[in-house]
């Protein structure tokens, strides 16, 4: 057996910086507490040199997601649709969380429960797409609390 040389270890370095290039999902998970919607949170990683916008996700489990935020009205924190996407700045990262940005999943396609996983895909238009799955995880706690409570209203 040979042992790799240093030269060709120096020549695989390219291609693996070239694995990083580009939008990544990470520690992607859903919460659902009934049959008919679910949440999506995550952190999306730009790991590109120009800002990427999240502009839609899709999913089978859904007939349709969408994303969220929330935001405050006249003292009371409401959920709604987010316009114009989520922009993720070059080299930089943007967590979706509970209380926060995030992924609506809306008219379930089967009911979730914990340890099921969905397959989701993310369009970033022009920085292309890309596809994570994420696994049904009613029980988790964010690490930071967000204070702004969870989606009993959908």
């Amino acid at each position: 057996m040979k042992t790799p040389t240093l030269a060709a270890i120096a020549a695989l370095l390219p291609v693996a910086a070239l694995a990083h290039d580009g939008m990544h999902i990470n520690d992607a998970y859903v919460r659902s507490t009934n049959p008919k919607t679910g949440a999506v949170f995550l952190t999306l990683e730009n790991h590109r040199e120009v800002a990427c916008t999240l502009q839609s996700v899709a999913s089978d489990a859904a007939e349709r997601a969408e994303l969220h935020s929330h935001a405050e009205e006249g003292g009371v924190m409401r959920m709604g649709p987010i316009e114009g996407g989520i922009t993720v700045d070059a080299g930089q990262a943007h967590q979706l969380a509970r209380g926060g940005d995030h992924v609506m999943l809306l008219g379930l396609t089967r009911p979730l429960a914990d340890g099921d996983s969905i397959e989701l895909s993310f369009d970033f238009g022009d920085c292309g797409t890309e596809t994570a799955t994420a696994t049904v995880d009613n029980q988790r706690q964010d690490a930071e609390p967000t204070g702004h409570g969870d989606h009993a209203g959908h």
